[in-house]
């Protein structure tokens, strides 16, 4: 039997770590803007609702409490313009990344069946259908010119991780159209639709992309980012109700369960505007410092539109420039990590604390 470790990449992140020893040993210590997780903290009103729901002993629902499910169906009426959605549309999940992971499996899928991601990209889109047999296919450039043959699933990521780009309406519009003529299911990663800066994010639920049919397309969301949540593993799906019904399936017997405190945490998080509004001003204030430091010092940022991170480049091979920056004890992402169009940039996440943004910006100044 081949390991299933022989069907996998090699874990990028191992690859960082002498890069990261290095800029440790900058005399004022590490700033580290290479993993995009959150430092501040738990806002108040998602803290008191996980406590109020610590007493829990018995299972939790794989479809979510009601008053979660309501929590998911009002935000993404209000956050989203969907509208016209029921209970069967959603489908609470444990953190985005397990269900990017396991979709192609969860929805069946192996050998002889394609699984198609944009590059660069989010490496777990890859991750998935390798896990499941699947073949990855790589796309730059327009999801409309693929070769639909075989192609049972698109992901598409808007704003993207890790460039940041925002697809417009007439774009997701465009591909939604595609995919129903050729019969690809449609899964769109919208896991920082409420991080836009440039370009305002628009979900493929929304009316003006598919039309108020949901059939074909399910968004994913999660709450890691807009919420500081990622220690919680709060995440969720929405769109057509026959897809989510047969993952429900699945995850029932896989016992895939969101913490029953979690649900609570989740509900109360979705439920509550203001803190994703100061989270945000946070995140700006910080990448507006990160974003003038490295123009200043002859980087060059492209896309970045939304998203926690700045996609940037000094034109030279990435590990060079991984190099060049861990010197002054800043470690980012290399673009490599992403596949082989981000050979040329870095990923600069803008999620340290302020003190150590400060400390990156007088460094690179």
């Amino acid at each position: 039997m081949t390991p299933v470790s022989a069907r996998l990449p090699v874990f990028p992140w191992d690859r960082l770590e002498p890069y990261k020893a290095t800029a440790a040993a900058h005399p004022g210590g590490i700033v580290d803007l290479s993993v995009g997780t959150p430092v501040d903290p738990v806002p108040e009103v998602i803290g008191r609702a996980l406590a109020g729901a610590s007493d829990s002993p018995g299972y939790p629902t794989v479809w979510g409490t009601a008053a979660l499910r309501r929590a998911i169906l009002g935000w993404l009426e209000r956050r989203t313009g969907a509208a016209g959605l029921g209970e069967r549309n959603v489908l609470p999940v444990v953190g985005s990344k397990e269900l990017v992971a396991s979709l192609p499996a969860q929805l069946g899928l192996g050998p002889g069946d394609r699984v198609a991601y944009p590059e660069p990209a989010y490496p777990t889109y890859e991750v998935g259908a390798r896990l499941a047999g699947a073949e990855p296919v790589p796309y730059r450039g327009k999801a409309t010119e693929l070769d639909p043959a075989g192609l049972r699933l698109l992901w598409l990521n808007s704003p993207a991780n890790p460039t940041g780009r925002v697809l417009s309406a007439g774009e997701l519009r465009d591909t939604v159209a595609w995919a129903r003529q050729h019969g690809v299911l449609v899964f769109s990663d919208e896991c920082y639709l409420e991080l836009g800066w440039e370009a305002e994010p628009v979900s493929v639920l929304h009316p003006d992309v598919c039309g108020g049919d949901t059939t074909g397309l399910v968004a994913v969301h999660s709450l890691s980012k807009r919420s500081n949540l990622a220690g919680y593993r709060a995440a969720f799906c929405a769109g057509d109700a026959a897809v989510l019904g047969e993952l429900l399936a699945v995850r029932k017997h896989a016992g895939m369960m969101v913490p029953a405190p979690v649900q609570a945490a989740t509900a109360a998080a979705l439920g509550d505007d203001t803190h994703v509004a100061e989270q945000r001003a946070r995140y700006a204030a910080r990448r507006a410092a990160l974003r003038t430091a490295l123009v200043g010092c002859g980087f060059r940022v492209e896309d970045s539109e939304a998203s926690l991170y700045l996609w940037a480049t000094r034109d030279e091979d990435c590990w060079d420039t991984v190099a060049w920056l861990s010197e002054r004890g800043v470690l980012v992402a290399p673009g490599e990590f992403y596949g082989a169009a981000g050979q040329r940039f870095v990923r600069v996440a803008f999620t340290a604390t302020d003190e150590r943004v400060e400390a990156a910006v007088r460094r690179l100044a």
